[in-house]
């Protein structure tokens, strides 16, 4: 896909007599999604926040339905003097049930950025795969890897255009250029801030308390991997919405790893037994 649009090559494209008259919110061939328009095709004649405010806003709903948009979760990232430090929960939570405990919040973009997810598991993996998209893109047409403020960029002007049409987003996008250690948060509403620590999630008040009391930017390597654990950890134990296991990835200069995988229950262990 990167290298048809490199390329230019469009030939495939399905023809099937739509025309940009008959879409009511983006005026995009639908057969021609994410080749060369970088908008979302919806369905013909819908409008997603007309759809959706009747349903969400109402107290009775629509035909006795209503939906309730809850989402739960916890991520954290922040830098210090070797590097950013990324750590997140994997519980996935569908309204007050647990769809599944192994959900993987950091998507890969590639060895060099990272992003975290919170909010519809669906906008946030969708989005941030067609931000790799154009990341890749960038570097087969320059040369050299896109910087982390520019990535952030444009996720921020893609997600921008569909504000007020349902999105649910809140993601950081961690990475290493040129200036170093970058942290960026962007969220559905095209906001886009920097700065030296981020959490997101229903359990981002917990987290925020732990790194409250610990933080600081000259920490050691093991001490921002424990900070960053413990944060998770006791976010986890006090929402309900977040949990399953925290997983920690350490963002430095030759590039990501993956620090740990631990379940939050081994680690309600472990630190109980600390205090004794």
């Amino acid at each position: 896909m990167a290298l048809l649009d490199v390329c230019g090559i469009s030939d495939w494209v399905k023809e099937d007599g739509f025309n940009a008259e008959r879409a009511s919110v983006d005026k995009v061939n639908h057969f021609n999604f994410a080749a060369q328009t970088p908008e979302l095709a919806v369905p013909v004649g819908v409008d997603p926040a007309e759809f959706l405010r009747p349903l969400v806003d109402s107290e009775e709903g629509v035909d006795g339905v209503k939906i309730n948009l809850e989402h739960g979760t916890t991520t954290l990232a922040f830098k210090f003097q070797h590097g950013v430090m990324v750590a997140v929960d994997s519980r996935a939570s569908a309204g007050s049930y647990v769809s599944t405990q192994m959900f993987k919040k950091v998507i890969e973009i590639n060895p060099f950025l990272l992003g975290t997810m919170s909010g519809s598991a669906a906008d946030c993996v969708y989005w941030e795969r067609v931000l790799a998209k154009e990341c890749r893109i960038y570097k087969l047409r320059n040369k050299e890897r896109i910087s982390v403020s520019a990535a952030s960029k444009l996720l921020a002007n893609m997600v921008v255009n569909y504000r007020g049409m349902g999105l649910s987003m809140g993601t950081m996008i961690c990475g290493w250029d040129k200036k170093g250690p970058g942290l960026y948060y962007v969220d559905d509403n095209g906001l886009r801030l920097c700065g030296n620590m981020f959490s997101t999630g229903s359990g981002n008040t917990y987290a925020y308390g732990v790194m409250d009391s610990g933080y600081r930017y000259d920490l050691s390597v093991p001490e921002a991997y424990d900070l960053a654990q413990r944060a998770i950890f006791h976010a986890t134990h006090r929402d309900a919405y977040s949990g399953g296991t925290v997983n920690m990835y350490h963002m430095r200069e030759t590039g990501w790893i993956k620090v740990s995988q631990e379940d939050v229950g081994d680690l309600y262990h472990r630190f109980s037994n600390e205090k004794k």
